[in-house]
């Protein structure tokens, strides 16, 4: 394990690893109540989720810094996908769903490790995460604000929800609110003022003294209640053989997220730190994670951005504090779980509240609306899908229009004319000369075939005798790209035109020859192709 014995050489090494590792325990216990909750399940699966899995992650991965752990996305991600499936949640067979969430997740990660599928992260693009976790932020923020309001909505609507919020505002308890609001300020104040400090867990142990010394649980603040004392089991989800496969594409859904956002975040510290991380052994890290989940009572885990920076501001840079995380919640569980009883409902959705707000990147959609407006829009349609469609319609949709918008721009490729300059270089020219140098800077697909047919026909049409395709910037060539080229090379000879092509990789002319296009003439240079032109009749 080289995270290991990089992470902790020397001895001064240890107090700060040690010191870190009691400041995840301290952010892990909160939040992971916090997002049992947000999923619909027990409290307990939420801790056990920082003990076993954890443990597992930290020993099995390769980077030295990123947090497994259950996070906001895939919180809200287990009770939307959950809830389609059991309509109550908490109920003991959504509580088993839960469980063998786990399991399908880690089979999932586990082929991706198996068939080396990290590059697939790639292909989830980051208007899509941008849009599709501030989404979940947003339906996560609204049932949090209905816990410190101490309210209850029927509407089941998102829309028709928020207006029930909103017109129930004044039938707001007061105690829960106080205790709530008061929660979230505290956890600002602290990261402002003392950013060392574990915010959540000293915000919660006010709340939770406040409420026990006013006595206001009497008063109508709702508190956590029995939590189970004792470490984890092995236990198999009782579910049916249907009920697994509807599991599947939920499963997906949590893995893409995770891929895109975990490995980001592990290679961004890995960049940082100068080692190297493995990508694949990072999904058989979550793979296994999850296969401990799924046995030990725990719901599915994945990456947490936040927690993974506070490691890394905190000094740490190695799995130890995964390590003693695991320990000091086990140890909670095991022998201090009556504590965690008298915790305000209120006060654990504030901190939640806290946590997801900063997952909505306004800055970042800010920044799309500068540089380009489709991928604000697709950001936008997968953020408002999330709560109208839910999280997995949401994903789809988003994804589509990703990938329209791809196929869309490279369907008007940049394209010119050139001709010759001086020192011998090619700069863009008159399009009704003789001799045209024609360049189309994109790769040659269905999208842009027609293009490409129409402005090389526009040439001809123009005067010119020599026509040649600068194919620097060509990378791919496809069946219908192929036969575009085909269609010209044929149209130009009964117009007399001579075409060739320039500055072609061997790549490039192995693939056009594999598609039958052997009788294209080729030179290595624009200039090559101009003293041809010289050397010819037309010249």
């Amino acid at each position: 394990m080289t995270w290991f014995a990089v992470g902790i050489r020397g001895p001064l090494r240890w107090p700060r690893e040690i010191s870190a590792g009691v400041t995840l325990a301290a952010l892990a216990i909160p939040l992971n109540i916090g997002y049992a909750q947000i999923a619909g399940l027990p409290p307990i699966a939420g801790l056990y989720a920082a003990i076993v899995p954890m443990l597992v992650f930290a020993l099995v991965c390769s980077s030295r810094q990123l947090v497994a752990s259950p996070d906001a996305p895939i919180a809200a991600l287990i009770a939307s996908l959950l809830v389609a499936i059991v309509a109550r949640p908490g109920s003991p067979q959504y509580v088993e769903l839960a469980y063998a969430q786990a399991l399908v997740c880690a089979v999932v990660f586990l082929l991706f490790y198996a068939f080396k599928l990290g590059f697939l992260a790639n292909f989830l693009s980051e208007p899509v995460l941008v849009g599709f976790i501030a989404g979940l932020a947003v339906e996560i923020l609204t049932s949090q604000v209905k816990k410190i309001l101490g309210i209850h909505t029927t509407a089941e609507r998102f829309f028709g929800e928020l207006w029930e919020i909103i017109t129930k505002i004044p039938q707001a308890h007061g105690w829960s609110v106080v205790v709530g609001v008061a929660t979230m300020l505290v956890i600002v104040a602290l990261r402002r003022l003392a950013p060392a400090l574990p915010g959540p867990l000293i915000a919660l142990v006010i709340a939770t003294a406040v409420v026990a010394w006013a006595g206001l649980d009497t008063h109508g603040v709702s508190v956590l209640g029995h939590v189970p004392s004792g470490l984890p089991v092995l236990h198999w989800p009782a579910i049916t053989l249907g009920q697994w496969a509807a599991l599947v594409p939920g499963a997906i859904a949590i893995c893409a997220v995770t891929l895109a956002d975990g490995l980001l975040t592990a290679r961004r510290y890995a960049e940082q730190h100068h080692y190297r991380l493995d990508a694949n052994t990072e999904l058989r890290a979550f793979g296994l994670a999850n296969v401990a989940a799924g046995f030990t009572q725990s719901m599915t885990v994945g990456s947490s951005a936040s927690r993974t920076a506070a490691m890394d501001a905190a000094g740490s840079r190695s799995q130890l504090p995964s390590l003693i995380c695991a320990i000091v919640v086990a140890v909670l569980v095991a022998f201090f779980s009556g504590v965690l009883a008298y915790l305000p409902n209120t006060a654990l959705a504030g901190i939640v509240a806290v946590a997801v707000i900063r997952l909505i990147d306004v800055r970042k959609l800010a920044e799309l609306w500068r540089l380009r407006r489709s991928e604000f829009w697709i950001a936008v349609v997968c953020l408002l899908g999330v709560p109208v469609f839910g999280s997995l319609t949401a994903v789809v949709i988003a994804f589509l229009l990703s990938a329209v918008d791809v196929v869309r721009r490279a369907s008007r490729p940049s394209t010119a004319t050139l001709g010759p300059g001086e020192h011998g270089r090619y700069i863009q020219g008159p399009a009704d000369s003789p001799f045209v140098v024609y360049r189309f800077e994109s790769q040659l697909f269905f999208a842009n075939a027609d293009t490409f047919k129409r402005e090389v026909t526009s040439l001809a049409h123009r005067g010119a005798q020599w026509i040649v395709l600068d194919a620097e910037a060509i990378s791919d060539v496809d069946t219908t790209g192929a036969q575009a080229l085909r269609e010209i090379t044929d149209m130009l000879r009964e117009r007399g035109v001579v075409f060739a092509i320039s500055r072609a990789t061997t790549g490039l002319r192995d693939l056009l020859a594999h598609y039958g296009l052997t009788d294209l003439t080729f030179y290595d240079s624009n200039e090559a192709a101009a003293a041809a032109y010289r050397e010819s009749d037309h010249g």
